[in-house]
């Protein structure tokens, strides 16, 4: 099962939609009672964006990264999601000159489980991952961001700073994540 962590983005709800959509087995619960679910239950995790910065979010969302890790689970950050997993992996994140909103083409760079060519990618954040530790590896990028889609090694560790649940090239990223074991 699919453990889905809302940390308040305003696409969350299309998110869930897409997943009931696409037949996936999952649980959603909200960034703050994340540590009262059993973590056991679950073989993969999607981390979805944010609307405002918040401490304890942080907090919880690095704990269910190394978690993830340590177990050997899959997991996809979005947006905020993708930039807490560089930030908790070493990388960093800065502001971008403009906000970026809406369809953006995205490159692959590298071979991957989750999509190949140009993709049409819904952007919206005014933060972008700068830097990401050598462990990582750069699947995708677009003229504005050079880290769209990258992965932790070879684990089943990916963050998109994109949201795929907004565009149909999008969730097909996300049907190929939640089959990945």
């Amino acid at each position: 099962m699919l453990l889905v962590v809302d940390n308040g983005s305003v696409y969350t709800s299309s998110l869930l939609e897409c997943m009931k959509n696409l037949g996936v087995d999952f649980e959603h619960h909200v960034f703050s009672k994340v540590s009262q679910t059993n973590l056991d239950n679950y073989s993969s995790i999607i981390l979805s964006g944010r609307r405002k910065n918040d401490i304890q979010m942080n907090v919880i969302n690095s704990k269910l990264i190394l978690h993830s890790l340590d177990k050997g689970k899959s997991l996809l950050g979005i947006c905020y999601g993708a930039e807490i997993l560089a930030l908790t992996l070493g990388g960093t994140i800065k502001k971008m000159t403009s906000p970026r909103h809406g369809l953006h083409q995205v490159q692959t760079v590298t071979s991957n489980p989750l999509c190949n060519g140009k993709i049409a990618a819904f952007e919206s954040h005014s933060y972008m991952v700068s830097k990401l530790d050598s462990s990582f590896t750069q699947i995708a990028s677009s003229d504005d961001c050079k880290f769209e889609i990258f992965q932790y090694g070879r684990k089943n560790v990916f963050g998109t700073q994109f949201h795929p649940e907004m565009s149909v090239d999008g969730r097909s990223l996300l049907e190929k994540f939640s089959t990945i074991k």
